[in-house]
Order: C-alpha cells, then sequence, then structure tokens
C-alpha cells in the first residue's frame, strides 16, 4: 500500500464562518480479504529511484482518501503537560474535551464547511473514547439538535461534561466507533474507555456494532502497549479499512496511534514527503492522505469506468493496423 500527502488544516490557520451541508449518500459496507501489506510511495521499477522526483499513476478505484484528525485538547493534554505523572491520575479517567478544545472544534468545522469537505465525507470512523467522540461529532455532525426531529441525536446535551449542546445527526455521514483506532492502551486512565452501555445514551447515533465487548478488555493498568504492537495494530486498521466501500473517510483519533501508523509510511519517499506524512499531530489538525491498494487483490470495481465498444463496431488503431499490414502501408 501507499499513503501521501493530499492536504492539510492546522488549528492555528485562520477559519471563516461554515456553509450549510448537502445531505450525502452513504455506501453499504461489505467484506473482503484483507490487503498484504506493500509500502511504496512511487511508481519506480527500481530501488535507485527512491527518493527521487516523479509522478505515480493509479486506478481510482483503487484509492481512498483519508481525513486524519487527531482529537482538540482534552483535560489530560492540560494536565500531563504540566506534569507527566498526571497521566497516571484516576481523575482523567476517559478524558474528555477543555472549553478550548471545543474551541478548536468549532474553528475545524468552519475549516471543513468552507472548503466543502464536508459535503465530500461518506463515512466518520471515530475512536471508542469521549474525546475523540466529542471531537468527530462535533467536526463533521450536523447543526445543534432540535426535539421533535425524527432523528436521533449524534451527541446529547452536556455528554461528558461538555457543556455544549446536543448535536444533530441530520445530513451527516454514518459514524461508526473502532476499537483498532484507539490510543495506545495500558496504564494511563485517560486512554481507558467506558463501557459501550455508558456511550450508547450519550451518543445515540454512532453506530458501537463493530466492538465487541461492553466493557473495556484491552486496557490493562499495569502493561503499557509497545510501540512495535501500537503499529502494528495501525496496519492492521489501515488493511481493515479496505473491507469498507466508502471512498472519503475522515478518522478522527490520537497522537500515539498516529504517530506509530504513518510510521509504516514514507520510507521510500522523498525526504520531504515522507515528513510530511510523519510529522507529529497538534490537537485537532486534519491532514488529509491518499491511500493506495497496489496489491492487486482488491474487489472493487470503478464506478465511472466504461468499458466502450457498445455498439459493436471496427476500432483498430492505426498504429496496430500499420504493424498488422505493413506492406499495404508502405505502398499507400
Amino acid at each position: 500500500m501507499t499513503l501521501l500527502p493530499s492536504y492539510y488544516y492546522s488549528p492555528l490557520l485562520p477559519t471563516t464562518p461554515p456553509k450549510l451541508r448537502s445531505p450525502l449518500h452513504t455506501p453499504h459496507r461489505r467484506s473482503r480479504s484483507p490487503l498484504p501489506f506493500l509500502l511504496r510511495c512511487s511508481s519506480a521499477a527500481s530501488s535507485e529511484m527512491a527518493g527521487s522526483t516523479g509522478s505515480t499513476l493509479y486506478p481510482s478505484h483503487r484509492c481512498k482518501t483519508l481525513h486524519l484528525v487527531r482529537h482538540a485538547q482534552g483535560i489530560h493534554n492540560v494536565k500531563g503537560e504540566k506534569d507527566y505523572k498526571a497521566y497516571l491520575s484516576p481523575e482523567l479517567f476517559d478524558a474528555h474535551l477543555t472549553p478550548l478544545g471545543w474551541e478548536q472544534v468549532s474553528n475545524l468545522r468552519k475549516h471543513v464547511h468552507k472548503c466543502g469537505l464536508a459535503k465530500k465525507i461518506d463515512l466518520v470512523i471515530t475512536s471508542p473514547l469521549l474525546r475523540t467522540m466529542q471531537t468527530a461529532v462535533g467536526v463533521f455532525g450536523g447543526e445543534s439538535y432540535t426535539d421533535g426531529i425524527n432523528v436521533p441525536p449524534l451527541m446529547v446535551e452536556n455528554a461528558g461534561n461538555s457543556n455544549h449542546l446536543a448535536i444533530s445527526s441530520l445530513n451527516c455521514p454514518r459514524f461508526v466507533a473502532v476499537e483498532k483506532c484507539r490510543e495506545r492502551l495500558g496504564v494511563h486512565p485517560c486512554d481507558k474507555r467506558r463501557s459501550i452501555s455508558d456511550y450508547r445514551p450519550l451518543f445515540p447515533a454512532i453506530d458501537f456494532s463493530l466492538i465487541r465487548s461492553d466493557v473495556d478488555v484491552l486496557w490493562k493498568a499495569d502493561v503499557r502497549e509497545k510501540d512495535e504492537d501500537l503499529a502494528s495494530r495501525g496496519m492492521s486498521f489501515i488493511n481493515w479499512l479496505w473491507t469498507r466501500e466508502e471512498k472519503e473517510i475522515a478518522i478522527v483519533t490520537h497522537s500515539a496511534f498516529l504517530s506509530h501508523t504513518l510510521s509504516n509510511f514514507g520510507k521510500d519517499c522523498h525526504p520531504t514527503i515522507e515528513a510530511e506524512i510523519c510529522k507529529s499531530f497538534a490537537n485537532c489538525e486534519l491532514r488529509s492522505m491518499v491511500l493506495v491498494d497496489r496489491s492487486m487483490l482488491g474487489l472493487d470495481s470503478s464506478n465511472y469506468n466504461y468499458p466502450g465498444k457498445i455498439p459493436q463496431g471496427l476500432d483498430l488503431p492505426s498504429d496496430v493496423a500499420q504493424e498488422k499490414q505493413p506492406e499495404k502501408s508502405h505502398a499507400n
């Protein structure tokens, strides 16, 4: 697989008021085999070309665009930057966003509407932790929820001590919670999730059906997930994305998960491109990447390709005709 930079949003960039979004069609899911890992950044035929400049061409149906977002500022970010030992505090269990974090969410929301990205997203995948779900619904969700609308809210009012109005799911893509894109597991209480049965009333329109266990069986109080295990989990998540039909996918996740997942990519790119792929994420930063399936195992067909020659007719190219009929060509 190949992962290449496509688009950036920094929370430090100025923003302007959002535009209204239109209803989105969300494709259905279907299952297929995970793809083997293949890391390339160019179409170079040999390793001698690694690091050189050049262009790459791929069939569009073998590509997905991933819009990667790190959650906005959480209470653990504030406490932990002042004192790293604070990450061990039980008071930071399943850390929620700070008021500043919600401002960051609002600014990113304005940005994705202004640039038109909000209308393109087919699916929003979120880590099942409070801060990521708050960020996901705040950025990619609907407007403020109003009673009487015949759709469940993405988030109820004041969910997770947010002091935030309810958020509607009207005219939104599908939201799915996925365990594979959680933050590094273990030891830090801020990275432990609540029971899914606790989340469902807070985020009624988020789909939690892919999470098998109601309680958090992955987080261990005395074992911190190793770098290599986190990177491996990240690649498992990337491979899983090929089981989805959606092409434009927003993924709201965490700093360490992004860092170690993206470290798997860019080794044969120009150093500038590798740096773009692998640099650390700020709170509520958006970075878009094009993910390419080069394994030849993808099952999706193009929605736009057209076979031609309908109805049937003679269509031999002139160069081929010259090769097949050299005597006639010379005679002319």
